[in-house]
């Protein structure tokens, strides 16, 4: 059975976690990655690019010129999409593009994003995450020492109001509880940095599903 150091805050391995292979057998399934980061990428855009058609462009009531007798072409109107500044034939309008897959594929998803941070050595086990005082500089130090300082996703049991303070001036830096994890954040982020309780609880919920 695999195995994760486990460490201290102080940067010091303390111990092992023993790894459930029902959920951490080292498979990742690319394509189930695929297609959930695409449904979440999917699921942020705006939706609201907008252009007119020949009918809202303002102006062009007027016949250009006569019909015959110029050697133009006949043109009733100089809002035609074949003008400049005329209408536009298939442009964006605003539409809803999000849209969900089943919860058996995103459970899926986030098994394979867990082991592939497993895989690469991207997932930190703490024993604990307790601060002094809720400073962010305290914070970035207890990164620093564990060498989790770029893009860590931090995952915790439950909600700590220390750490949420000391936390929220990182941006780059994402605050997780177990139980809303999800691939598209797990593989956006470089290091997945989980306590000793949040793993086992999250292990628990996994094989339970």
């Amino acid at each position: 059975m695999a195995e994760l150091e486990i460490y201290n805050i102080k940067g010091q391995p303390v111990g092992k976690f023993e790894l459930d292979k029902k959920v951490f057998d080292g498979k990742v399934n690319e394509a189930i990655l695929h297609q959930v980061v695409r449904m979440y990428e999917a699921n942020q855009r705006q939706g609201t690019a907008d252009t007119k058609t020949r009918s809202e462009v303002r102006g062009g009531g007027k016949k250009p010129w006569k019909q015959k007798g110029t050697g133009r072409a006949r043109a009733g109107t100089s809002r035609s999409p074949l003008w400049r500044g005329g209408g536009k034939i298939f442009g964006p309008h605003p539409r809803d593009y999000s849209y969900s897959v089943p919860k058996s594929v995103r459970k899926l998803a986030l098994v394979s994003s867990l082991n592939a941070k497993v895989n690469d050595n991207d997932m930190i086990v703490l024993d604990d995450l307790k601060l002094e005082k809720a400073k962010t500089k305290e914070f970035v130090a207890v990164l620093e020492k564990i060498k989790a300082e770029k893009k860590p996703m931090i995952v915790l049991d439950k909600k700590d109001e220390s750490v949420v303070r000391a936390s929220r001036n990182i941006r780059s830096l994402i605050l997780r509880d177990y139980k809303t994890l999800n691939a598209y954040e797990i593989l956006k982020q470089k290091k997945v940095v989980i306590t000793q309780k949040a793993l086992e609880a999250l292990t628990k919920l996994l094989v339970k599903k």
